[in-house]
């Protein structure tokens, strides 16, 4: 009974180192023999207490010595991928980077919608001369002027955009451009005294002319002017002196103008 339970103890024992051993092919196929060469010599030992005891010390050294041979660890086939982790926190925001080069120039835009109409002024709109603007005016002086005063030409034979108003003299802009204006003042001679007369425009004189009485005869003060004009701008003939001749319908004094071009 003895004999039985001490050979069963180092059975179970080589069951347990032997299977890792097999499995992991750690080990020689001489040691394979050796360790059931043991096996057998403690299971089958004949009974008797000293060949009991050498059996027992045989079995315990060569347990010893497997146990020592085994390896630390089994490694096992590799296993199968984790499941991807979770989303870190965001980071904090990079440098700006470098500006980039210039890019094409883009296709041009549609027009636009068409503006509101401004106020009334005292000019004439865009809309009126968008070809050409007619305007033009000539007229001769009928009646006698002398002293200090604005001549008024009355007799008016062309007047296109009646921008000339022959109760005052005076031709009133309302399209801004260049204008040029012309005049002949007849002198009323006979006392020898001289005639002047001065082209201007809103109280400022732009073109002189000076007729004087020699002779005791007639003489002509005349001169002409390119003026720039804005709407409300006024041009006019005045005296600084002398006697004027109207002609009735001579016309031995005229006045006219007309615009070059619009703005």
């Amino acid at each position: 009974m003895i004999a039985t339970g001490v050979c069963g103890v180092p059975v179970v024992l080589m069951l347990v180192v032997l299977i890792p051993v097999l499995v992991n092919s750690a080990g020689t196929q001489a040691a394979r023999y050796e360790m059931l060469g043991a096996c057998q010599m403690v299971c089958d030992s004949p009974g008797g207490a000293g060949s009991t005891t050498a059996s027992k010390t045989t079995a315990i050294i060569k347990d010893k010595r497997l146990i020592q041979s085994l390896p630390t660890f089994i490694q096992g086939p590799p296993g199968e991928p984790g499941r991807v982790g979770r989303m870190g926190p965001r980071g904090q925001p990079g440098p700006v980077g470098p500006p980039g080069d210039k890019g094409d120039v883009g296709p041009p835009g549609l027009p636009g919608l068409p503006g509101y109409n401004g106020p009334t002024g005292g000019g004439t709109s865009a809309v009126a001369y968008n070809t050409v603007p007619k305007i033009a005016f000539y007229a001769g002086l009928k009646k006698q002027h002398e002293g200090y005063e604005v001549l008024k030409f009355d007799d008016v034979v062309t007047n296109v955009g009646n921008h000339y108003d022959p109760t005052s003299g005076k031709f009133t802009c309302s399209i801004p451009g260049i204008y040029f204006f012309i005049y002949h003042v007849l002198m009323r001679g006979g006392d020898g005294t001289s005639m002047w007369a001065d082209l201007c425009k809103n109280n400022q004189v732009r073109a002189s002319a000076i007729a004087q009485d020699a002779d005791q005869n007639y003489d002509y003060a005349s001169n002409s002017a390119v003026l720039h004009l804005e709407p409300g701008d006024e041009v006019y003939i005045k005296l600084d002196g002398g006697k004027a001749h109207g002609g009735n319908n001579n016309k031995y004094s005229t006045f006219s103008g007309f615009m070059v071009y619009a703005d």
